[in-house]
C-alpha cells in the first residue's frame, strides 16, 4: 500500500496544484473547453484544493501502519477514481467534450 499511496499522492498533489493555479489550462487540456465564467474558474480551483487535500491524505497514509485509516484512504481514492472516470466518460460520450490530455 505504501507504493500505491505514494504514487496517488504525487498524482493528486500535482493535479490539485495545477487546477488551483491554472484551472482554465487544465480544463482545456482535459476537456477541450474553456472556463469562461468566473464561477467556473472558482469551481476549478475548489476542485484543485480538494485533489490537493486527497494528495496530502495519501502522503501521510503511505507511512501509516496497515489499519482502518490506511484502508480508508485507499477506499476513498478508489471511489474518487471511479467517480472521475464516470464523469469523464459522461463528458466524452454525452457532451462530446475531449481534450488532448
Amino acid at each position: 500500500m505504501k507504493t500505491l499511496n505514494t504514487v496517488s499522492a504525487a498524482i493528486e498533489l500535482g493535479a490539485g496544484l495545477a487546477l488551483m493555479v491554472f484551472p482554465s489550462v487544465v480544463v482545456k487540456l482535459l476537456l477541450g473547453s474553456s472556463l469562461d465564467a468566473p464561477a467556473a474558474v472558482l469551481l476549478g480551483r475548489l476542485t484543485g484544493a480538494a485533489l490537493f487535500a486527497l494528495g496530502i491524505a495519501c502522503w501521510f497514509a503511505r507511512s501509516a501502519a496497515p489499519g482502518c485509516a490506511a484502508k480508508g484512504v485507499v477506499v476513498a481514492m478508489l471511489f474518487y477514481n471511479l467517480g472521475a472516470v464516470a464523469v469523464f466518460l459522461l463528458a466524452a460520450l454525452v457532451e462530446n467534450l475531449a481534450g488532448i490530455a
